[in-house]
Parts: C-alpha cells; sequence; structure tokens
C-alpha cells in the first residue's frame, strides 16, 4: 500500500518482510496463491484452532464462505473442503456455481440471501464462517452461526460497518476472529505459507488463476474493482 514496487521486476525491500519460498511451490504458484490465498490460509487456521479447542471434528455442520468467487473465497473452499468440511459458498455470480463446486463446494447460495438486513438472531447453521464482506453480509454470517462456532473475517467488499447486535455473541457463545495479513507474525506467516504448500491442490489452483501481460494490469484492475474476475490474476511482468 505504501511501498512501491509490486509490479515491477525487482524491488528493494526490508528483509523481515521476506520469507523464503516453500518447498514444492513455484514462483507462479506463489503469486496465484498471494496475498489473498495466504489470507484465506489464516482464516482457515484461527477456524481449525477454534474448533479443536470446541472439540468439533470436520463434518460436523456447514462451513460458509462469503465472497466465494475472489481468490480468498476460492482458495478457502479448496482448503476446507480438502479438510473434511461441507461448503457453502456464497457469491453474487450464480453462473460460477460449475466453478466453486469444482472447488469443494457443496452448496451454492446467492449472496442476496445475507447481503440485506436481518434478525440479530437466526436460525443456527454454520459453525465456522470466512467472510471477506463485512457490512450486512458479516453480520447475518454471524448472527446464524451455531452455538460455539466461529466466524473469521477478513474483508469489506460489501462495506467496512458491522450492523450486528452483541446477541450471537452472549446468547450462543460465537467467536468473531479478525484477520489481519499484513503484520501477522513472522511464525505465523511461515507456517501458513508451509500449509499452502502441503494441502493445497495445484490442479485446483491452475483453475483459480490465469496469466496475464503487464500492459493489462491496469484493465484487469478495473474489472477486479467491479466484480468481473474470477479467482487470482498472475501479471507476467516481463511480458
Amino acid at each position: 500500500e505504501v511501498h512501491w514496487g509490486g509490479l515491477a521486476q525487482r524491488a528493494r525491500l526490508e528483509a523481515d518482510w521476506l520469507l523464503p519460498l516453500p518447498a514444492h511451490l513455484t514462483g507462479w504458484d506463489a503469486m496465484a496463491i498471494g496475498t489473498a490465498g495466504y489470507t484465506a490460509m489464516l482464516c482457515v487456521m484461527a477456524l481449525q484452532a477454534h474448533w479443536a479447542a470446541q472439540g468439533m471434528a470436520p463434518g460436523v455442520g456447514d462451513v460458509l464462505v462469503t465472497g466465494a468467487g475472489g481468490g480468498v473465497g476460492s482458495v478457502a473452499i479448496a482448503l476446507l473442503a480438502r479438510a473434511g468440511h461441507r461448503v457453502v459458498a456464497s457469491t453474487g455470480r450464480p453462473h460460477e456455481a460449475d466453478y466453486l463446486q469444482t472447488l469443494g463446494a457443496a452448496e451454492v447460495i446467492d449472496r442476496a440471501t445475507l447481503a440485506a438486513p436481518g434478525k440479530p438472531l437466526q436460525k443456527e447453521r454454520w459453525i465456522g464462517v470466512v467472510d471477506a464482506v463485512g457490512s450486512h453480509t458479516l453480520a447475518n454470517a454471524c448472527a446464524s452461526t451455531r452455538y460455539g462456532g466461529a466466524v473469521a473475517a477478513c474483508g469489506l467488499a460489501q462495506g467496512m460497518d458491522f450492523p450486528a447486535t452483541v446477541a450471537p455473541f452472549i446468547l450462543r457463545g460465537v467467536t468473531l476472529y479478525g484477520i489481519d495479513s499484513v503484520m501477522a507474525p513472522l511464525a505465523r506467516r511461515r507456517t501458513a505459507w508451509q500449509r499452502l504448500a502441503a494441502e493445497l491442490d495445484r490442479a485446483l489452483l491452475t483453475r483459480m488463476a490465469r496469466t496475464i501481460p503487464l500492459a493489462d494490469a491496469i484493465a484487469a484492475a478495473e474489472d477486479v474493482l467491479a466484480g468481473r474476475v474470477r479467482g487470482r490474476l498472475v501479471v507476467d511482468v516481463n511480458a
């Protein structure tokens, strides 16, 4: 956000910003995963630690992933499904249902069911949520999380407001985890990348991402902001 060089062939960086590339990951793999995939893994790690502490095993309930067609959502679906969870994907692009199911989603729902103001406490459904959307979507996700479940919030695609009540937290013991990918401790970052190298299916990664030349980056950024891009884009800075 404040340092030049994101699309450069070379950049001068602080040494403690960097991690060695995990074994079995190529440079393309790392960029296809990117900040979005790394953030998704941080969300999954937070939820799995919570479930372990609660004695919840994979498969005991549905896990919701919002913003499912984006980079965070795509990787989160693949990771959670591989770990044995039944994943429900929320998206505003119903035509992407086949893609989301290929990644491992067992069910695809319209984001409109979560995006409008809802009741403070709703029918219990999710044992966990990965939310990249915020606003009413996050509030509704919390309101429909099962007793003792958890929500990992990492984005604000719908908005940075949180129009919720304390009801899910004090009546159902729901936990809301804030996921920050920038200032996470080095040990946590290293663990996240090691787990991505071990747990993310490369065949699925190639379905999530495509390569574009540097000359197309500006137009592609506009498509990303408009919600027209599925998964991830890797910019070839030499093309």
